[in-house]
């Protein structure tokens, strides 16, 4: 079966995270699951390990950290998962993940295995492009924010479009009916903040770069325009910085 190494880590240092985990792998062996928020989170894994299977995986679970060892969990739970794109023998490359997926099982996790898993990741950085970032800049729960002036919903709606525009320019099949299910979804849920906003409150890092700045890039990239999605990343990156540099002292 190989050893797998799995990375259900908040996605903030991504790039120095392979080099870490670089004496556990063995590029003919291993299988790396990653379990983050955000888009391009395989690249750097990739380029350090370009023969080892990469597991994708997104999730949707609904906790909060009252205080160091403790978690709190809600009811929801859901994980998709996939394959990331590979050169190496497909067969292989299958049944490394139906490996993984039979350790899953036996845990008892609710998930769904998917044929294109950057469907997903994409589906939920929409998700939490605008949730995350607007409650974490207004300090607003999401009906809040919402309802908090005339202007709310269609810049949410904007936002959320432009990185669906990004999505699309990078192949990834996502409809703009999106939009209207998550606005709706939020709408059917009871007044939530984020895991950004709880980072934010709590001064600790947050996942901005792996959720705004890969779309940003990606968008400058392709020539598509994405003035909210750059005016909210610029924003909070400035506010990372300090953060940042508050938890290195």
């Amino acid at each position: 079966m190989g050893s797998t190494l799995s990375a259900p880590t908040k996605a903030i240092t991504q790039d120095a995270v392979p080099m870490q985990i670089a004496l556990a792998v063995d590029e003919d062996k291993s299988k790396i699951a990653i379990i983050q928020n955000g888009v391009g989170n395989e690249v750097p894994f990739r380029q350090a390990f370009p023969h080892t299977t990469i597991i994708s995986c997104v999730t949707w679970t609904g906790a909060a950290q009252s205080h160091p060892g403790h978690i709190k969990h809600t009811k929801l739970e859901d994980m998709q998962i996939g394959l990331y794109t590979n050169n190496a023998d497909q067969g292989v490359e299958q049944q490394r993940l139906a490996d993984f997926a039979s350790l899953l099982t036996e845990g008892k996790t609710v998930f769904q295995v998917v044929p294109d898993i950057q469907v997903q990741r994409w589906e939920k950085v929409v998700w939490n492009a605008a949730w995350n970032s607007l409650t974490t800049l207004t300090l607003l729960d999401t009906h809040s924010w919402l309802s908090s002036s005339p202007e709310a919903t269609p810049m949410t709606r904007r936002l959320m479009r432009e990185v669906i525009d990004v999505a699309k320019g990078c192949n990834v099949p996502i409809g703009y009916d999106l939009i209207d299910k998550l606005i709706g979804k939020i709408l059917d849920m009871h007044p939530i903040g984020s895991s950004m906003q709880n980072d934010f409150k709590a001064g600790r890092p947050m996942e901005v770069d792996i959720i705004l700045g890969y779309p940003y890039r990606k968008g400058k990239e392709l020539g598509i325009a994405t003035p909210t999605l750059d005016t909210i990343y610029i924003i909070l990156t400035g506010t990372n910085l300090r953060l940042l540099k508050e938890s290195e002292q």
